[in-house]
């Protein structure tokens, strides 16, 4: 008959490397997700300039990654539109492209006016919480004309929005949508008047959906749709 303590040591040591594969991959995955994430934020606050040449090497030491996850952030990145791969040269910045801008906020203006409607009708005081509380945040980037910090709250406030309007779906394309419009964001909505604007253009939806209004959260929203549009057409 087999040997019991000999199968039970067996057992446990593959329990034992399964595990160490589990938290490798784990690793893997923490370390692909900081590489996307620094290489990211930097394409989208403009360090990374439209058009510029990059290379493996050189994104190594901007993140201190290695570079599998470096590799594996750049092309989801290049998935993501804001990376274009070069074979053999590495990779460019993708260009701004003032098109790409006005087809982003024409979808926008379709599907966020219906989302905020869903929204107004359906939020519950544990969404409201939620939305008022990235509006808070809204005081201190102010103050501090941070843009960066401006620009993140402006997508979760949205994302907040799109949660509340119960409707998955919509709420995974518009989070696609905010996404592609962050670094068209920190381009044109960086002086301090933008930024105590935007603030008010929140808050005006804010109350809306408060109310319970679903027409005004629609008016409030192409408000701030527009809003985005005209400074685009300057800045690009």
């Amino acid at each position: 008959m087999p040997n019991d303590t000999a199968f039970e040591s067996r057992s446990t040591v593959s329990a034992a490397a399964a595990t160490v594969l589990s938290q490798t991959a784990a690793d893997d995955r923490s370390l692909t997700e900081r590489a996307y994430e620094a290489i990211k934020h930097d394409i989208i606050t403009l360090r990374l300039r439209p058009g510029e040449t990059l290379n493996e090497a050189q994104l190594m030491q901007s993140t201190g990654l290695g570079r599998t996850p470096v590799h594996q952030a750049m092309h989801r990145l290049a998935l993501e539109g804001l990376l274009v791969i070069l074979p053999r040269k590495g990779a460019m910045v993708a260009p701004v492209s003032l098109n790409d801008a006005l087809e982003i906020i024409d979808v926008r203006m379709i599907n966020e006016t219906y989302c905020v409607e869903l929204a107004a009708r359906a939020a519950t005081p544990d969404d409201l919480a939620a939305i008022g509380s990235v509006l808070e945040r809204s005081r201190e980037a102010i103050a501090s004309r941070d843009v960066a910090a401006m620009m993140r709250i402006d997508r979760d406030f949205h994302l907040a929005i799109s949660r509340a309007s119960r409707n998955q779906t919509l709420a995974e394309l518009l989070r696609g949508l905010h996404e592609r419009s962050l670094r068209f964001w920190f381009l044109a909505l960086s002086t301090p008047s933008h930024l105590e604007g935007v603030y008010e253009e929140h808050l005006e939806l804010f109350e809306a959906l408060a109310a319970h209004d679903g027409e005004r959260a629609r008016r409030a929203i192409a408000r701030h749709i527009e809003e985005f549009r005209t400074q685009i057409l300057k800045a690009i």
